[in-house]
């Protein structure tokens, strides 16, 4: 029998909201560090990177037309 003049408590899903936001902030913890992995990666290797999309580029204009 509850308690007068309240309701009784709930049994059980009352970690579902800490789950979901567990959840979300580790989806957010890995999304932030692949940005920054990113970011370092293109940091570091922007140049390059370019370099290889310019020969890229220059090769499939560089092809004679039939």
């Amino acid at each position: 029998m509850p308690a007068a003049g309240g309701a009784a408590p709930r049994s059980g899903g009352g970690g579902v909201g800490l789950a979901i936001g567990l959840t979300v902030g580790a989806f957010a913890l890995v999304l932030i560090l692949v940005f920054v992995v990113v970011l370092v990666i293109l940091g570091t290797m922007g140049g390059q990177i370019a370099n290889v999309f310019s020969n890229v580029a220059a090769a499939l204009n560089s092809t004679p037309s039939p």
